[in-house]
Formats: structure tokens, C-alpha cells, sequence
């Protein structure tokens, strides 16, 4: 139950470069939350996490922070999914990590379950703005 299968990895560069060019973004420091509904997808949400080297030039460091929002989001994720299945909405999910030193599990624990919430208000709005259509 609480797993992140490969399945559920957003990857390749064609569904990537969608994500950000056609994506609603919106920032819960220290992540920067850009996603998009999808039409067709097997997987009701697919994420990608991105750590800029710019900021962390260790990929040591790159690789823990990559760690801890994966697991705060495979520990958080049921609420999201759960929705998705029964509203039959499939998403897109990139997390950025934009803070300049790495925060701990708890504080970027309680920032993902900030935003996982607003992205499924978000698509709410979404939904009720095209069957007010």
C-alpha cells in the first residue's frame, strides 16, 4: 500500500517537456509543485522529484534530499491517488527543491501533505470549471 513503483515515475523527455510547458505550478517552501491533468495514463499519478545542481553541487546531498521527498510522498500519497481513482483524473507531478540547505523529514513531511492536498483542490476547481462549461 504504501509503495512507489517504477510505474509511478514520470519519465520521458515527451511527458516531461509537456509537464512544464502546459503545467499549473504553485510553491510551498521548500517545493516548488508543478502538475497537469492528463487524458491517458494506465497510472492514475506519476511523479518526478528534481534537485537543482546549481544549489547542491554534491550529488550526495542531491541524492538525500531526492530521498526524503520521495519517501514523504510515498507515505502521503493514498488521499491523492484515492481521489484520482474516484473522480477518474490522471496527473503529472514534478517536485523541485528550490530552499538552498536541505530541511529535515518532518518539516518537508508536513510541506507534501500541504501540497497534495492543494493540488486535489486545484483539480477540483478544474473539474467544476469544465462541467460549468
Amino acid at each position: 500500500m504504501y509503495t512507489f513503483p517504477k510505474k509511478e515515475h514520470l519519465c520521458g523527455n515527451k511527458n516531461i517537456e509537456n509537464l512544464y510547458t502546459n503545467g499549473k505550478s504553485f510553491l510551498i517552501y521548500p517545493l516548488r509543485i508543478v502538475y497537469l491533468q492528463i487524458e491517458k495514463e494506465e497510472v492514475p499519478v506519476r511523479v518526478m522529484v528534481s534537485v537543482s545542481k546549481k544549489k547542491f553541487k554534491r550529488a550526495v546531498k542531491r541524492n538525500r534530499i531526492k530521498r526524503l521527498i520521495r519517501e514523504t510522498y510515498r507515505l502521503n500519497k493514498n488521499e491523492l491517488i484515492a481521489y484520482a481513482e474516484q473522480n477518474d483524473i490522471k496527473l503529472h507531478i514534478a517536485f523541485q527543491y528550490i530552499a538552498a540547505e536541505i530541511e529535515t523529514f518532518q518539516k518537508l513531511n508536513e510541506k507534501m501533505q500541504t501540497a497534495l492536498k492543494k493540488i486535489e483542490q486545484n483539480s477540483q476547481k478544474h473539474e467544476n470549471a469544465e462541467e460549468n462549461s
